[in-house]
């Protein structure tokens, strides 16, 4: 597939297997207003397809997202007419304003090192103004990670029918992920794509670390929507 439509595979994989986007951004909402009440404002950082931030613009005055994939944007844009929409990569960016809150969901297991963990936390704590909220979504550690998982998926609701496949090794910290997807389309007939992608294991340890490093004061929740939990910060 084109990368536009790797793109709105994304959506189709993730709304089909039933994520909940709109529980999981009422919690991060219940939780930055636990600690900032009165804020009106968020950044969503590596929004993707904009599925949380679509679930923010209801609960904020104002919202705007940032994301490295501008075909990720793109598909955002369909759904969030109005709202700023950033190109930037998450260890560098700087759009020269603060918000009240900070998100970042379901992104920071991307990231290679501990080095580009402090990266990020701290161009996010640069964004959020002081008492305001950064939420991170961390990703699985080195002591839960599922190791050489499979999956396999026929998303069949409309067309082109898309099956997807992946696989996934882990060595030390570092998992690697395969992925093949295949589209059928009555008129188009097959086609067939791979991609991989590596993440990291971070261990607790070093996220409340990389917060307490730029400022953020780190409060670990546990708990539903959230397998492996919730990270807050508060900027003092």
């Amino acid at each position: 597939m084109y990368p536009a439509e790797l793109a709105e595979s994304y959506n189709r994989v993730y709304l089909g297997r039933g994520k909940d986007y709109a529980g999981e951004a009422a919690d991060a909402v219940r939780w930055i207003r636990r600690h900032a009440p009165g804020a009106a404002s968020l950044l969503d950082v590596a929004c993707g397809t904009g599925n949380h931030l679509r679930f923010y613009a209801e609960a904020f005055d104002e919202v705007a997202g940032m994301d490295l994939s501008q075909d990720m944007l793109a598909v955002a844009k369909e759904s969030l007419p109005g709202v700023p929409l950033h190109l930037g990569d998450i260890r560098d960016f700087d759009l020269g304003r603060t918000y009240d809150a900070v998100s970042c969901l379901f992104a920071v297991g991307h990231l290679q090192s501990a080095e580009e963990l402090d990266a990020a936390l701290a161009r996010m704590a640069a964004h959020v103004v002081r008492g305001g909220v950064v939420v991170v979504e961390p990703w699985w550690s080195p002591d839960t990670f599922d190791a050489r998982h499979v999956s396999a998926e026929l998303f069949d609701d409309r067309q082109p029918v898309l099956a997807r496949m992946s696989h996934s090794v882990r060595t030390g910290r570092r998992v690697r992920t395969d992925v093949h997807c295949m589209a059928a389309h009555p008129e188009a007939g097959v086609r067939h794509s791979s991609h991989s992608f590596e993440l990291t294991l971070f261990t607790r340890e070093e996220y409340e670390a990389a917060f307490t490093r730029c400022g953020l004061s780190p409060v670990h929740v546990e708990g539903s929507p959230w397998d492996c939990g919730l990270l807050l910060g508060v900027r003092a």
